[in-house]
């Protein structure tokens, strides 16, 4: 694949010609040339775009595309099209389909389905066999297969020492476990964040309590286990908290926040629309500003989209019954410049690759051509036109973004949307 990107600006602190605006060469998939102007005399496909940033490829450390098993909500293919065209090169695959990805075939399968793509899919296995919490899975096959963590997702682990032998189990492989911040039994049936608007809306509440006692229990096992650790879309001002002080302990433990827990609270549920139905639930203000200051100091290490399809049968129903769930791929950057700086929300949506075992590359001669590419200025209302998933449940609708993402180039390949 040859191309020539013409006067773009490059948003990547590892690279020489971070904040110049050059033209950059590709051929045969890697970065040949950059300079002021280089003129194309091979006929290369030439991209000229409006207002042009690139970056490093985006990653984004979970997302759900349905596939095996509930192709309604979206498939591997669509997923990660819907992924390239919002300016993500790799994705971390939840196991969260029918049947759950618990095995070595399992891991095989989806890995074959994302093949020949710009965006690189990257499973992570389920921690428990069919992520039901009894039983640990094939854990090392499934990394041999090419999964890169083991997660059961949004399914809190109650056994403490299942994770305890998972973290000690892993560690023999270097394996990366996670474990759900939530514990049940104190959540109960809650359904949104137990605060004022909870009570006002008659809605029953799940409290930022049974996130924090189940980092607080996870961090006393990783400290024991000595194992490697990370805590997926923590909500709460506390758990941000612990964490920071975990890490100042030098605990091998990072974790990640959805971008929609930094943008949105829950004074969104007033129309009791379930497009904001998410777990963990939507908080408060001053848990959103703990967050992002969490992100701004370190403590809280990536963002992720937490992108879930989910079909309207499960969406247009009483807010009891919805399922959990908002897509976010396609929100993701213009959302997070709603509260970050463009070189701010650049490098959140870059970090998290080495966790995950994902390669990175920076934007400088003889690299390998892995970029997003986008136009950082652009303010727009985000409607179901800029939707490419098969469900449409984002809680991002109608809501004023700023950025657009014009698309990737990598893997040899071009997605411009």
């Amino acid at each position: 694949m040859n191309a020539l990107i013409k006067s773009a600006t490059i948003v990547d602190s590892k690279s020489e010609f971070h904040n110049e605006t050059v033209d950059i060469l590709i051929e045969k998939g890697r970065i040949s040339k950059i300079s002021k102007r280089i003129s194309n005399p091979d006929n290369y496909k030439e991209i000229k775009l409006d207002n042009l940033h690139v970056s490093q490829g985006w990653f984004d450390s979970s997302v759900s595309f349905g596939e095996p098993g509930y192709e309604e909500r979206e498939t591997i293919e669509n997923g990660l099209k819907t992924a390239a065209e919002s300016g993500f090169t790799a994705v971390a695959l939840n196991a969260n389909s029918n049947p759950v990805i618990d095995s070595f075939a399992d891991i095989t399968l989806v890995k074959a389905k994302a093949q020949n793509k710009a965006t690189s899919l990257y499973p992570i296995g389920a921690l428990t066999k069919d992520s039901n919490s009894t039983d640990l899975a094939e854990l090392f096959d499934m990394k041999n297969a090419g999964a890169v963590a083991f997660y059961d997702y949004q399914k809190p682990i109650s056994n403490p020492n299942l994770i305890k032998i998972a973290l000690q189990y892993a560690s023999n492989f270097d394996g990366l476990v996670l474990s759900f911040p939530q514990e049940s039994k104190i959540s109960g049936l809650g359904v949104v964040n137990e605060n004022i608007n909870s009570t006002r809306l008659g809605l029953k509440g799940n409290p930022g309590l049974a996130e924090e006692l189940q980092v607080a229990r996870d961090l006393f096992l990783l400290e024991y286990t000595e194992g490697k650790l990370h805590i997926p879309t923590i909500s709460t001002a506390k758990s941000a908290e612990l964490i920071r002080d975990a890490k100042a302990k030098k605990l091998n433990v990072t974790c990640s926040v959805a971008i929609h827990n930094l943008v949105l609270t829950d004074n969104n549920l007033e129309g009791f629309d379930t497009r904001y139905k998410v777990l963990p639930p939507l908080r408060t203000q001053n848990d959103c500003d703990a967050l992002i200051e969490g992100l701004k100091d370190g403590t809280i290490d990536m963002v992720t989209t937490d992108h879930n399809p989910i079909d309207i049968e499960a969406k247009k129903v009483e807010f009891d019954h919805a399922k959990y769930g908002t897509i976010g791929l396609e929100s993701a950057f213009g959302a997070l410049q709603t509260v970050f700086t463009t070189k701010k929300a650049v490098g959140l949506l870059t970090q998290g690759k080495a966790r995950f075992g994902v390669p990175e590359s920076s934007i400088n001669i003889g690299e390998v051509a892995n970029l997003s590419l986008f136009n950082p200025d652009d303010k727009y209302q985000f409607n179901k036109e800029n939707i490419t998933s098969k469900s449409k449940n984002s809680a991002f609708l109608g809501m004023e973004l700023k950025g657009k993402v014009y698309g990737v180039i990598a893997n040899n390949k071009v997605v411009i949307k």
